[in-house]
C-alpha cells in the first residue's frame, strides 16, 4: 500500500541508550518501506513473555541458516538488553550489524548500524488473545546506500532474499512456541516515497507527475452523453465483493465498514504494482484530481481523473436499510477511455453483512493520444475486467489483514496466561 507521513514513521529512539553509530532513516536512499509480518501460534503452553524469553536466549535459534546467522557481538550469552550488539551475516556482502536499543517481557527493538544494507529499526513483539499468541516483526527502513536501494528496489534480489529471511524466522518461532501457525504469514508493506518524506524533494518523475497533476486543472470530463443505457457502446458492470461480518445496527467502530472506508479514502484499492495516484491530500475529496500511473505491457501510461460527489446515506431497499458510503470519479481529456467508477461500501443494518460495491460505465475514448485509445479497443477489456476483480479481492484481503492487525493490538492488553489456564 501508499504509505504516508507521519503515521508510518518509526517510533522515536529512546534517549537513555547510547546512540553513536546509528544508520539513521536520512542517512539511507530511497523509498521508506514500513512492513509488518505477522502469524497466529494456536496450541503453544507459552505465555508471550515465555516466548521472547526463550527466544533472546539464542536469537540465532529461530534464524534461518541458509539466510542469515545473528552473532552476538556485545552483551552477556543468553540475555538480550538494551545496548546489546548484534550482526546478522548473509550471504555475499550482507552483513547488517545492529544494536538493541529497547527491550521489555514481551518485545524487543534493533536498531542499524553504520554499513548494514538497510538504514532504520525492526521490532519484535509477542501479545495474546483468548486462544492463541501472535507474533510480529515490524520494520521501518531505507535501503542503506544508492548501490542497495538499487539491489532492492530495482532488481530486487535483497527485497526477496528480506521476504523469505522473516518469512522462515516466522516458522521457526511457531516451532519454539510448541504451537500450530494459523492463518500463515500475513505481510502488510506501507510504501512512502522519498518525494513524501521531510525534506523529501523526490526524484525527477515524481517531480513531473506533480507537474502533470497541476496541469489536469484545465482539462474538462471527458463524457459526452449523459445518457449511458441508449448507446449501446457503454459498457456497464457492477462488481460485489463481501467483506467481513460485523453485528447487526450501524457500523462497528474500528470495524469492517470503517476499515474499509478509510482504504477507500486513500485509495489503496488498486494494486500499485498496476495503477498508482499522484493527488493533493489538502484538497477536499469532491471535485480532486487524481492523476494515475498505469502499468501495461512494460509502458507506463498517464491519465487523469476528477472526483465527483462524496456521499454517506441510509437507503431502504425492498424493506431492508443499508448504510451506504460512496463515491465516484469521471476521466479527463486526454485518457484512453472515457467513463465513471464508483466505489461504495454497503451494511445491512439487519444482518451485518458488509460489502465492497463497485460499479462502472465506460466505453473507448474518441479523443484523446490515437496509439493508446487504438490499445485500450484491442486489449481494454480483458485489462479492465481484471482490475476490477482485483480491485474487488484486494479489498477484502486488506480489510481483513486491517482487522487482524487491530485485534494483534488488542490482544497486547489482555492477560498473558498459558493455554492451559484459558
Amino acid at each position: 500500500m501508499t504509505g504516508v507521513w507521519p503515521a508510518d514513521a518509526p517510533p522515536d529512539l529512546p534517549g537513555d541508550v547510547d546512540l553513536g553509530g546509528l544508520q539513521h532513516l536520512e542517512d539511507g536512499a530511497g523509498p521508506l518501506v514500513h512492513r509488518i509480518y505477522r502469524t497466529r501460534i494456536v496450541g503453544s503452553p507459552l505465555t508471550p513473555g515465555q516466548l521472547m524469553a526463550r527466544m533472546s536466549e539464542n536469537l540465532d535459534g529461530v534464524a534461518p541458516s541458509e539466510f542469515a546467522t545473528f552473532q552476538k557481538l556485545e552483551g552477556r550469552e543468553g540475555q538480550l538488553d538494551t545496548g546489546h550488539r548484534y550482526v546478522v551475516r548473509m550471504p555475499g556482502p550482507w552483513d547488517g550489524p545492529v544494536r538493541v536499543i529497547a527491550a521489555d517481557a514481551t518485545s524487543f527493538r534493533l536498531a542499524t548500524l553504520a554499513g548494514h544494507l538497510e538504514a532504520g529499526q525492526i521490532e519484535f513483539r509477542v501479545s495474546a488473545d483468548y486462544r492463541s499468541l501472535w507474533f510480529e516483526i515490524e520494520s521501518w527502513a531505507r535501503n542503506g546506500s544508492r548501490l542497495s536501494d538499487l539491489l532492492y528496489s530495482r532488481l530486487r534480489i535483497s527485497k526477496e532474499v528480506q521476504l523469505h529471511m522473516w518469512s522462515s524466522v516466522l516458522q521457526r518461532i511457531v516451532r519454539l512456541a510448541e504451537g500450530k501457525m494459523e492463518g500463515g504469514v500475513v505481510i502488510t508493506t506501507r510504501t512512502i516515497d522519498p518525494a513524501g518524506l521531510p525534506g523529501g524533494r523526490g526524484d525527477r518523475r515524481s517531480r513531473h507527475d506533480a507537474e502533470r497533476l497541476a496541469a489536469l486543472a484545465d482539462r474538462r470530463v471527458n463524457l459526452d452523453t449523459p445518457d449511458h443505457g441508449a448507446d449501446r457502446r457503454w459498457r456497464m458492470d457492477d462488481m460485489v465483493e463481501p467483506l467481513p461480518h460485523e453485528a447487526s445496527g450501524p457500523p462497528t467502530q474500528g470495524g469492517s465498514w470503517e476499515v474499509a472506508r478509510e482504504l477507500m479514502n486513500s485509495y489503496q484499492l488498486a494494486d500499485p504494482g498496476v495503477v498508482t495516484a499522484t493527488y493533493d491530500n489538502t484538497r477536499p475529496v469532491p471535485g480532486r484530481d487524481m492523476l494515475l500511473r498505469i502499468r501495461f505491457a512494460g509502458l507506463r501510461l498517464r491519465v487523469g481523473v476528477r472526483i465527483g460527489d462524496v456521499y454517506e446515506e441510509t437507503r431502504n431497499l425492498g424493506g431492508r436499510k443499508a448504510r451506504v458510503y460512496g463515491w465516484s470519479y469521471r476521466t479527463l481529456e486526454g485518457h484512453f477511455e472515457q467513463g465513471e467508477m464508483h466505489y461504495e461500501l454497503w451494511k445491512w443494518l439487519d444482518t451485518g453483512d458488509v460489502e465492497f460495491h463497485l460499479r462502472a460505465i465506460s466505453r473507448p475514448a474518441t479523443t484523446g493520444p490515437f496509439l493508446t485509445r487504438t490499445g485500450f479497443r484491442i486489449f481494454g477489456r480483458t485489462q479492465q475486467l481484471r482490475f476490477y476483480r482485483q480491485v474487488c479481492r484486494r479489498t477484502k484481503r486488506l480489510t481483513e489483514a486491517q482487522l487482524e492487525t487491530n485485534r494483534a493490538a488488542a490482544g497486547e492488553r489482555l492477560p498473558a496466561v498459558p493455554c492451559e489456564e484459558w
